[in-house]
């Protein structure tokens, strides 16, 4: 909620795979631009995935550089070994009433998208990564350090069975199978069966629940056969 009203400039959403980092993050920016989708007005938040240059970093800053803008960086672990893109992120979360970035390098992507080279950035950011910040080591923990210093960090790890199935029961009563129209029996179900074995599933995530839960959907009455063959350590006798 402070992300989005840009009272939290920077914030950091770090934990294994699996965990709902994405899914809880998406529904709460959802929610905030909720009356924006309904009136068919751009979106106050922009997600991205994947690899990711500077200067690309450059132009999506740009882009949601106004007050209310949310930009989330999701899995984009690239940003965060690059020192460039990292001179970038310190320059847009920076504790000081005005952030202003620049590009210095002359750029025909700059040009031909009519960027200019030097912004004020009024926005926040979010970042959702597999990362753990403070285990990182070699020459760029200074500057994730940096990174961190101007960010709230949420930890997501979870190392035991009992956290993991505490969470993926908060993720499901959330809504996360909504979209199976599924009754809370069926539900239920899915979770029962994960739980019941979950010292012999391949692993305890919300990817396993998606998986279940496809199963479930498509297979009837022999979801829990076959998923016993695909997503169940073989036991040797």
């Amino acid at each position: 909620d402070a992300a989005c009203e840009g009272v939290v400039r920077g914030m950091i959403v770090s934990g294994p795979p699996g965990v709902g980092k994405s899914f809880g993050v998406e529904k709460k920016l959802e929610q905030y631009a909720m009356l924006d989708k309904i009136g068919g007005m751009p979106l106050k938040y922009e997600v991205v995935k994947g690899a990711m240059t500077p200067i690309g970093l450059y132009c999506l800053l740009y882009n949601n550089s106004d007050k209310g803008k949310v930009l989330v960086l999701d899995d984009c672990d690239t940003v965060l070994y690059d020192e460039t893109s990292l001179n970038l992120l310190k320059a847009a979360l920076d504790s000081s009433k005005k952030r202003k970035l620049c590009w210095n390098t002359d750029s025909a992507l700059l040009r031909r998208e009519g960027i200019p080279d030097t912004f004020e950035f009024n926005g926040s950011v979010i970042f959702i990564t597999n990362l753990k910040f403070d285990n990182v080591r070699g020459k760029i923990k200074d500057h994730l350090d940096a990174i961190m210093s101007r960010c709230h960090y949420l930890d997501l790890t979870m190392d035991t069975t009992r956290e993991k199935v505490l969470r993926c029961k908060q993720i499901v009563n959330d809504g996360m199978l909504n979209e199976y129209m599924f009754t809370e029996e069926e539900k239920e179900d899915v979770m029962n069966f994960m739980i019941e074995n979950k010292d012999k599933m391949r692993e305890i995530s919300l990817r396993m629940v998606t998986k279940l839960a496809d199963l479930k959907k498509s297979m009837g009455d022999k979801w829990k056969r076959t998923a016993e063959v695909t997503c169940m350590r073989r036991t040797v006798s």
